[in-house]
């Protein structure tokens, strides 16, 4: 990568950095409210995708009715089903077994929920989509799309037998620990119909909550959003009702006469905007941070490519392409010579400053990203003032901060569609929205009237604990709660275990590992936690009840090892507001006991090649040390 431009030095560009971050800082003053929880707010949340005589599945109706399995695993999306195919294939499970539950009205998770016009993944789905090997399936595209995904995922529940596993629009309440019984009480609610809900209790021996990193969909608490009278919806609950097409065929003829407008321009509006500016009569894009925009490059997949250069390599080639994928943003010392992805990502290494290296904790490493960040961002701004024809747009849209403070995105369509002239870019950059009205918006006194508004306002990352991130209650032995313990004094082992929480696993993410693809780390936990279960499992002989859970001497050891890693993460502070760094919270606590509760939030700062390393050499000893494992 060449140097930075000679008419901007390194002092000029951090101080433009700085100055956006006071900017963001002073105009975020509206909180954001999840539109799955707030009761003012529910109505968008509402699922759009699910049939009419759903509440009529017979199979649901039989797991309800059972009432006790060995497994309760929370979430169908590909989290979910890793957790159950792991338990399957270890043999001491089968899928009669495990039921799961899912807010949903499907497999796929966020899949399943986001179905919005141009939806795909960012990470190459080679690597992405998991089990590519077991299923013998090969991704459509490099990228693959939101149809192809939630297809996939349907294809993984219906090949390990859990098809009929699932009780889906079901939303947990709480989960307590019954110390007499020695097993975990669920107590959810079913959606049967739009106006009815029924209580659902169900007992399990094991727990998985897998339900998400991210909380649900959010939006800035607007107050008078309800003055506006046009169509209003969140893009993960998209309204082709009133857009015209389908998730399919998403031509959205309703649009030709329509003049719409989009809130935010995060990942989601990146692939949202191109394919608005193709149906719209007019399109006004509101935004407070510009994305980080690269090259995509998307293309199918050639079938002999496939056969002659994936295929042939034999087993273990998607965990081979999947770590060498990692090697590269992980910035590991020793890099592979081949770089078999070869996109935006591999050729990103200050990413590295966000999910941790090797080489975190070395002297001068994060003032050699700083550089390698410095050059790669100003190309990224000139890629935008060579796309851009209109000086004032191209200035707007161009980021002035670190490339590790938002998740970098990459499309060929999003910075030429502000080029046409249906498209329009309202800055709202340390300001906010005044006002919503019954036509539209209102911003600097400015009325923009609009007949479809459309929020791109992502999701909450600001709750850390899985209990809350799914909004519902845990409770353990004693009846410690696990919000609380999170918030106090967290300790798990490996990031997927605690203690007092028997047979409770969880894939971090704090005090576990992060990368790019985050489907890898979804993969090696739920491994992971199917080791540790069978293992215990096959220990204590089978039929026999068995509890698992870590000393607490070993999880404290845990955290220990985490928090002497957590400065890796330092530069996050420093970002513009985001979900990195709720918002521009994080950092700010002032007292030690604070500070070391924020530590021990961290994932392993030394990156996920490190960790897995980790957790691989604990598995090879075979001793399940720091484990108490009891029959009972």
């Amino acid at each position: 990568m060449g140097s930075i431009l000679a008419d901007q030095t390194r002092q000029e560009v951090e101080q433009r950095y700085q100055l956006e971050r006071s900017k963001q800082l002073q105009g975020r003053d509206l909180t954001s409210v999840e539109i799955t929880t707030n009761d003012r707010f529910k109505s968008f949340g509402q699922d759009p995708w699910v049939t009419p005589d759903a509440a009529a599945n017979p199979h649901e109706q039989l797991l309800r009715q059972q009432q006790h399995h060995r497994v309760l695993v929370l979430g169908a999306g590909f989290g979910g089903l890793l957790f159950a195919i792991r338990l399957i294939q270890s043999g001491a499970f089968t899928a009669e077994d495990i039921v799961l539950l899912d807010t949903a009205g499907g497999f796929g998770g966020t899949w399943y929920w986001n179905r919005y016009p141009g939806l795909m993944c960012d990470v190459e789905s080679y690597i992405y989509m998991p089990l590519l090997e077991e299923t013998g399936y090969m991704p459509r595209d490099k990228y693959a799309s939101g149809n192809d995904l939630r297809g996939y995922a349907e294809l993984l529940a219906q090949k390990w037998g859990l098809t009929n596993r699932a009780i889906f629009r079901t939303s947990l309440k709480s989960l307590d620990w019954d110390d007499q019984q020695k097993q975990w009480r669920a107590h959810a609610v079913q959606t049967v119909s739009s106006s009815q809900e029924e209580p659902l209790d169900l007992t399990a021996e094991f727990v998985m909550l897998a339900s998400g990193t991210f909380a649900g969909p959010k939006m800035p608490d607007f107050s008078n959003v309800a003055d506006y009278k046009g169509p209003i919806f969140h893009t993960s609950r998209w309204d082709y009702t009133c857009t015209g097409g389908s998730p399919e065929n998403p031509e959205m003829i309703h649009l030709h006469d329509k003049k719409v407008g989009v809130i935010g321009t995060g990942a989601t509006a990146i692939q949202v905007v191109p394919q608005l500016s193709r149906w719209a009569k007019e399109l006004v894009v509101f935004q407070r941070t510009p994305s980080s925009v690269d090259q995509r490059n998307n293309r199918p997949t050639d079938p002999a490519w496939w056969d002659q250069q994936i295929q042939s390599q034999g087993p273990g080639w998607q965990r081979r392409r999947m770590e060498n994928f990692n090697a590269f943003i992980s910035n590991d010392p020793t890099v592979p010579s081949v770089d078999m992805v070869g996109d935006g990502w591999t050729s990103m290494q200050s990413f590295s400053v966000l999910t941790g290296s090797k080489r975190s904790l070395a002297p001068g490493y994060l003032e050699e990203m700083h550089e390698r960040d410095l050059n790669r961002q100003e190309q990224i701004r000139h890629r935008v003032r060579e796309t851009v024809q209109d000086p004032g747009s191209a200035e707007a849209l161009m980021p002035w901060y670190n490339g590790w403070c938002k998740r970098p995105c990459f499309h060929d369509d999003y910075l030429p569609a502000f080029n046409k002239p249906n498209v329009s870019l309202v800055n709202i950059r340390g300001k906010r929205i005044d006002q919503f009205t019954e036509r539209g918006i209102v911003v600097d006194g400015t009325e923009h009237e609009l007949d479809v508004i459309v929020l791109s306002t992502g999701y909450s990352l600001s709750k850390l604990d899985p209990a809350s991130r799914g909004d519902f209650s845990v409770t353990g032995r004693n009846g410690i709660s696990l919000k609380d313990k999170w918030q106090t004094q967290l300790a798990t082992l490996h990031g997927v275990v605690t203690r007092d929480f028997p047979n409770l696993f969880f894939p971090g993410p704090s005090q576990a590992a992060a990368s790019a693809n985050q489907m890898y780390v979804l993969d090696q936990l739920s491994a992971h936690v199917g080791y540790i279960v069978s293992e215990a499992v096959r220990r204590t002989g089978v039929g026999q009840k068995v509890l698992i859970e870590p000393s607490a001497t070993a999880e404290e050891a845990w955290a220990f090892q985490i928090m002497s890693r957590a400065r890796a993460m330092a530069a996050i502070v420093a970002c513009t507001p985001g979900y990195y760094n709720a918002e521009g919270e994080a950092g700010k606590a002032t007292s030690i006991e604070a500070q070391m509760s924020g530590a021990r939030m961290a994932i392993w700062g030394e990156g996920i090649t490190s960790y897995i390393q980790v957790i691989e050499k604990w598995r090879q000893q075979g001793e399940l040390e720091g484990l108490e494992v009891q029959v009972v």
